[in-house]
């Protein structure tokens, strides 16, 4: 039986699903702060959906690896000397240390407690001393590995078994971002921040442009202000928006030789749920990939990816800064939200057309498709 907190929510959610891009409403306050219902997002979202880590060039030669978490998982990214990446448990077969930490290159991952060591295709290399142990088979022990799949450069990796590959479910989306060519963009900055908000705040806020002239007004106003934004159909898995440059002001048109006019003057704000979102531009992108720690707490993989050699490194400083200080404003803002979300006078109110936040609503649909068979 729902609880009467949970069926105002998967009311609002059924309501979205119906409802038109001039007719929809937010959220009410359990969908941001229920801490049972993050821990079923945890399991139905991130335990079961393609979640983005960051960028294939992080594991850039054969050797190198990368170790995260996902949920409360410990991984590590591994790429291969066939050059393919591999994703294994970060857990030790023996006695379930963890292995590797944070980035860096060898050819063996190697246990720190007792030196275990794995190949870089997960199967056991070494195990000291365990040769007289009668009952262990050291050729059929190796570390569990995940699916993985790359798209335009980013890398993404499933917990379930067997899932359905990605690629498929976004060819909409790829058709809009194809000639920006992001495969072939260079990552120049990254840096993992940890925000104090919901992560769905986190999400819609990347993902809509109203805010965009009134929050940013020095920062982002003069580069794409909220007047030139324009919604585009979500997909299955994705959604999002276009944030048009102001001729206002210079900038940096180069990019791929591919990118027509009206797409070097625009750019692709989309998000692949539940874990990335990013904004698609000629010259260069921006993207964070998110994970939920608390009902109030989001880690932030943020990063800057650029087009070409042509980058200075005053240019790339000065749109790092931009970055920076846009986050900043961001996160604040987020906070506050957060505080005021727990106020007993908080209601849901009409969003605004689809132009400046069709892609909330976007995200509250897929999120009813993902989870209402969860809030039982």
């Amino acid at each position: 039986m729902l609880t009467s907190r949970y069926a105002e929510l998967t009311t609002a959610l059924r309501r979205a699903e119906e409802a038109t891009y001039d007719s929809a409403w937010s959220m009410p306050s359990v969908y941001y702060s229920d801490p049972d219902l993050l821990a079923r997002e945890r399991a139905h979202l991130f335990g079961t959906e393609w979640i983005c880590i960051g960028r294939t060039e992080e594991i850039p030669e054969p050797a190198s690896y990368m170790a995260f978490q996902l949920c409360d998982e410990p991984l590590v990214a591994v790429r291969g000397d066939d050059a393919q990446i591999r994703v294994f448990s970060n857990v030790c077969r023996h006695r379930g240390a963890l292995i590797a930490e944070g980035t860096g290159r060898h050819n063996r991952l190697v246990c720190p407690y007792h030196q275990w060591s794995y190949d870089l295709e997960g199967h056991l290399a070494a195990a000291p001393q365990m040769e007289a142990h009668t009952g262990f088979d050291p050729t059929s022990c190796r570390l569990p590995a995940f699916a993985v799949e790359t798209w335009h450069g980013f890398l993404f990796v499933n917990l379930s078994e067997n899932p359905p590959p990605l690629a498929p479910r976004l060819g909409g989306l790829d058709a809009l971002i194809h000639n920006y060519h992001m495969e072939e963009m260079r990552l120049r900055y990254v840096a993992n921040e940890v925000w104090e908000t919901n992560w769905k705040c986190l999400i819609e806020n990347f993902m809509e442009g109203y805010h965009l002239t009134p929050l940013h007004r020095s920062t982002l106003h003069p580069v794409n202000p909220t007047r030139l934004c324009s919604h585009f159909p979500a997909g299955d898995a994705y959604f999002g928006y276009n944030a048009g440059y102001s001729s206002d002001i210079e900038r940096s048109t180069k990019g791929h030789p591919d990118l027509t006019e009206p797409e070097i003057d625009n750019c692709v704000m989309f998000a692949v749920p539940p874990g990335l979102v990013s904004g698609c531009g000629g010259d260069y992108s921006s993207f964070i990939c998110v994970q939920p720690e608390t009902i109030g707490r989001v880690r932030a993989k943020l990063g800057l990816i650029f087009y070409g050699d042509h980058w200075t490194e005053d240019d790339v400083a000065h749109a790092v800064q931009l970055f920076n200080d846009t986050m900043d404003e961001d996160k604040a803002v987020l906070t506050r939200l957060m505080q005021g979300m727990a106020s007993r006078h908080h209601s849901a109110g009409p969003l605004a057309p689809a132009a400046l936040e069709g892609p909330v609503l976007d995200f509250y649909r897929y999120y009813s498709r993902r989870m209402d068979e969860n809030l039982t």
